[in-house]
């Protein structure tokens, strides 16, 4: 009578440690005696052991998902919400942001299927959605690059090994990146690439009032008042110049500090003051350095730099 009561209740589907954590007497005699409304009891009972299990395991520094083995392929986004307690698209979140390690490698596609690899989750992962990057690039002197070819110098090899940026370089800051306030005819220097709307506003709307600094080495005899001349009262195109601020870096190299320069601007004022242009770099735009970025190398533009 005792052994088909306990069949009946449904006890015996139990996993063992489930079991094992039901050998309480009284629960036990209650359960044999309430029939079927215990079973239901007993499942949730279950349901809750296994909850407790799936929390512990998030308690781990570095979560390790290679415990659960799957032979058939599925995407990266499935395995990972089936074995930690999240949703599809919060483990799409975890990948996306370069949280997600196959195998000991980044993978950044929710589609990538595996099967038996070994899955782990970045101890510090975090659900916050991805920021657009922003992306200053030197670009060396002995190259014209048009903004196709410049993009092809932003890769994973060619990003300073000092960026102070602290940014987790991803893959999809390589996309949709555009490039704001170009470099004057024949200079090398600062380039600016982003994914950010916000920075992509402020220099596009801004461009005329954001000031560039460049640093030009020139050739040839400063004409008497050239220097005066060359901080205000030049022409260019027909046009009065505004002032801007000129000053002498050393023997053969001038600082320019102006805003909304235009192409062939800075070689023509030379030229009016008897001085032949041999080299130039942009260092600045607005209050946003260059620092000691190395020619074809890149770094992050921090969070609390602003143009």
């Amino acid at each position: 009578m005792r052994k088909a009561a306990y069949r009946h209740s449904g006890a015996h589907r139990l996993p063992a440690h489930a079991l094992g954590k039901l050998r309480d007497d009284r629960f036990e005699r209650n359960a044999l005696q309430s029939g079927a409304g215990c079973r239901f009891f007993i499942r949730v009972h279950a349901c809750i052991l296994q909850r407790i299990a799936a929390l512990e395991r998030l308690q781990c520094p570095s979560v390790s998902l290679g415990a659960l083995v799957m032979t058939a392929p599925v995407r990266l986004a499935k395995r990972l919400a089936a074995t930690l307690p999240c949703s599809r698209r919060e483990a799409e979140l975890y990948i996306a942001g370069g949280w997600v390690m196959v195998d000991g490698h980044v993978v950044e596609e929710p589609q990538f299927m595996v099967s038996e690899q070994r899955i782990e989750l970045h101890p510090e992962a975090t659900l916050a959605p991805l920021e657009p990057a922003t992306i200053l690039l030197h670009q060396p002197a002995d190259t014209a690059l048009n903004p196709s070819a410049a993009l092809q110098l932003i890769r994973a090899e060619t990003r300073a090994a000092d960026d102070p940026s602290g940014i987790h370089m991803l893959k999809q800051h390589f996309l949709r990146l555009v490039q704001h306030i170009p470099l004057e005819n024949n200079a090398s220097g600062m380039l600016i690439f982003t994914q950010d709307w916000r920075a992509a506003r402020k220099l596009g709307e801004n461009a005329a009032t954001l000031e560039q600094e460049y640093i030009v080495e020139v050739a040839g005899e400063l004409s008497p008042d050239g220097l005066k001349l060359l901080n205000h009262g030049l022409t260019f195109n027909g046009r009065a110049l505004p002032p801007i601020k000129v000053s002498w870096q050393n023997e053969t190299r001038l600082r320019f500090a102006l805003k909304g320069a235009q192409p062939g601007q800075i070689a023509h004022m030379c030229q009016r003051v008897g001085l032949q242009v041999l080299a130039m770099k942009r260092i600045r735009i607005g209050r946003v350095s260059m620092g000691k970025l190395q020619p074809g190398q890149w770094r992050y533009l921090m969070l609390q730099e602003r143009f």
